[in-house]
């Protein structure tokens, strides 16, 4: 199964679901693959004691099909966890790819070689609706849409809804919204609240039931390099990412069933 993270606004905890997602199913015991497919490489710094030493990232994969997606593929410290790096370099794939032909399939081709090797595989996508979240789009079976509980917080989400659709209707008729999670979470605020409802009117069912709240715990923890899992095991957070997984799993079996 191949999840998309995507929603082009930022800071709305793609990174952080992204990590602590794919952390919650490898510590359950699944193989999962992270791709980071973002020029900042947050989830790289992340995940990696130090993200400086590889010659290769995703880069030279995509720009190269010759170049197998292995050959940047590396484990992190957390077991059954392994990560397909990123670098400021993929700020130049775009403008590089945008008049190939095979340009929106790069990131699928090089992750068929893969696929059979790991239970998951999560995207973490850029704040942006370019190329690079096409590719991630038509890469994926499913998308997972983080949005936060905050003013505006739906502004834009017509534009990502509207770019699912094409990518179906053009490259990827199966794919489809395996949910939404409710990030940055304050449950002491009406905002929040209010925010909660308004969400719950545009997507109806596909809201996940659990919330990621706001938390300290969460933030500090990518400094550290490390998940929530192992850096704060007991806390709300990882609770709550544990419970993402669990309703991810329980989706996947009723659109298993609903196909049968």
């Amino acid at each position: 199964m191949v999840i998309a993270i995507a929603n082009q606004k930022g800071g709305v905890g793609k990174t952080t679901t992204a990590i602590n997602l794919s952390s919650a199913l490898a510590f359950m015991g699944y193989k999962v693959l992270l791709v980071d497919t973002d020029p900042q490489a947050h989830s790289t710094i992340s995940c990696l004691n130090d993200s400086s030493n590889f010659d290769r990232s995703l880069y030279d994969v995509l720009i190269n099909p010759q170049i197998p997606i292995s050959s940047v593929i590396v484990k992190t410290n957390i077991p059954g966890l392994d990560i397909a790096i990123s670098k400021i370099s993929m700020a130049k794939l775009e403008p590089t790819l945008i008049g190939e032909i095979d340009g929106h399939f790069r990131l699928k081709d090089a992750l068929q070689s893969v696929r059979n090797q790991y239970h998951f595989i999560f995207i973490d996508t850029p704040p942006t609706l370019g190329l690079i979240t096409v590719n991630s789009l038509v890469a994926a079976d499913s998308v997972l849409i983080p949005i936060q509980s905050s003013y505006l917080c739906l502004e834009g989400t017509d534009d990502l809804l509207e770019t699912i659709e094409k990518v179906k209707r053009v490259a990827n008729p199966g794919l489809y919204i395996i949910g939404v999670v409710i990030t940055l979470f304050d449950k002491r605020t009406n905002l929040a609240r209010d925010v909660v409802k308004k969400i719950r009117q545009v997507f109806g069912p596909k809201v996940f039931r659990t919330f990621i709240s706001k938390s300290v715990k969460l933030e500090e923890s990518p400094a550290y390099k490390e998940s929530i899992f192992t850096y704060a095991p007991d806390s709300v957070g990882a609770w709550q990412y544990r419970k993402i997984a669990e309703e991810i799993l329980e989706r996947i079996k009723n659109e298993k069933n609903r196909l049968a």
